[in-house]
């Protein structure tokens, strides 16, 4: 099995080298990561300034491609462009992860992560994006390395719908005290923020972003009520964001010569 792995952390992250370690196990891996965080970058894409590939080394050994560019940029080069330029095989798989953080609810918007895997199902390639949903500096991400290296052949022997990835959240707990997999929606649950203004050393204003997540979800079958409860959250989510409920209402309701 050929597996393409990205992330938005960066490369050098711990979250990636615990994925790809992991992955090697049952198959051929390929890196193509952003050489530095992309954190919230979305699907943005680079249009406007030329993308440079660098062989990055990791303790001595090659690791993999890094890309001076986004999550979405180094899967959209490396399926369109870059393997079949060094003869390296088209994947049978797109991981994306391992996120430093909980990609639920709202965040899957702002998820350079989700959006590596998006990409990738634009381009017909099955993907997941994986995430722990811990923010602590020395997180350990064994357990989410062991699902994904679990999941994703069971993955491609599945197969995908057309548009559809899966969006994985794994909860901050140890192996034994997972309590299952549950297949959830994505959820409601947003952050309440806003600029804080402060001054720099020359006094000069600038704005950095706070707030605090506002848990609006009680349904079993949530996103963040699923991690909540130390289950592994599994949601199958696509691009298309038409509303059609809303639509209908439209075509039955509205005028049509404005």
């Amino acid at each position: 099995m050929n597996i393409l792995v990205t992330n938005d952390d960066g490369i050098n992250s711990a979250g990636i080298y615990a994925l790809v370690m992991a992955l090697k196990e049952i198959g051929n891996v390929i890196v193509m990561a952003p050489l530095g965080e992309q954190s919230a970058v979305g699907h943005a894409l680079t249009v406007s300034l030329p993308l440079r590939v660098t062989e990055f080394h990791k303790d001595g050994d090659f690791f993999g491609f890094a890309v001076s560019g986004t999550p979405a940029d180094c899967v959209k080069l490396a399926l369109r462009t870059f393997l079949a330029e060094k003869d390296l095989p088209i994947p049978d798989i797109v991981v994306s992860g391992i996120n430093h953080g909980r990609n639920t609810a709202v965040n899957v918007i702002y998820s350079g992560t989700v959006s590596a895997a998006t990409e990738a199902t634009v381009l017909d390639v099955p993907a997941f994006a994986i995430s722990l949903t811990s923010y602590h500096p020395k997180a350990d991400f064994s357990v989410a390395a062991n699902f994904a290296k679990r999941f994703a052949p069971y993955v491609v022997k599945s197969g995908l719908p057309k548009g559809t990835l899966l969006n994985v959240n794994i909860p901050a707990c140890k192996e034994d005290e997972l309590e299952g997999i549950s297949y959830t929606r994505q959820g409601k649950s947003y952050w309440d923020d806003m600029f804080e203004r402060r001054l720099d050393p020359q006094e000069r204003p600038y704005y950095w972003l706070k707030g605090h997540y506002i848990l609006e979800d009680k349904d079993e079958d949530i996103d963040d009520i699923a991690i909540r409860q130390n289950k592994i959250s599994i949601s199958p989510i696509h691009y298309d964001l038409t509303n059609y409920e809303f639509l209908d209402e439209m075509r039955k309701g509205w005028k049509k010569d404005f």
